[in-house]
């Protein structure tokens, strides 16, 4: 038998078919932001809620009816849950080593925001998968488009989270 101490660290880990945590979804929602009615993001493509595009190219009237008249936080919050899916799906598959939960979620977080195949991609993969969880937040701090605030702030977001649990 371990200690304790080993056991509690056992019962904490994720692997393949990990979940995102309610935290961990909190934690991504505070970065992408809301917004209950339609709008073109930054790419000038139709969006809604928390970062969901509706479609390629800028709100015309076509959108669906049930975006019309916007959406509540909750159904924003579903929307953003199911987009995710994308992002857990690619962690679940590329990443081979066990993971707690907050480093599951920080790597759920990165990879929806580069993309899934971005992440699979990424030298971050190659080094979770090696176990250099340390050099881990170096990498994320790669990923800011040329060092783009919000990006900045977010990466280490995502490295305080990896390392440390702290999901604010």
């Amino acid at each position: 038998m371990g200690s304790p101490h080993q056991s509690r660290s056992l019962c904490d880990l994720a692997m393949a078919n990990g979940a995102l945590s309610s935290a961990g979804l909190a934690f991504i929602a505070r970065w992408e932001g809301y917004r209950g009615r339609l709008y073109n993001d930054a790419a000038g493509h139709c969006t809604i809620g928390y970062g969901h595009l509706v479609h390629l190219g800028r709100c015309n009237g076509s959108e669906p009816p049930i975006f019309l008249d916007g959406i509540t936080n909750k159904e924003g919050l579903d929307l953003l849950n199911r987009d995710a899916s994308k992002a857990v799906r690619s962690v679940n598959a590329e990443v081979v080593v066990p993971l707690t939960q907050h480093k599951f979620d920080a790597l759920v977080s990165f990879a929806f925001n580069v993309g899934p195949q971005a992440f699979a991609d990424s030298t971050l993969l190659k080094k979770v998968n090696l176990g250099q969880h340390k050099l881990v937040p170096a990498q994320m701090a790669l990923w800011t488009n040329h060092g783009l605030p919000g990006l900045v702030n977010r990466r280490r977001a995502e490295a305080k989270l990896y390392v440390q649990g702290d999901y604010q």
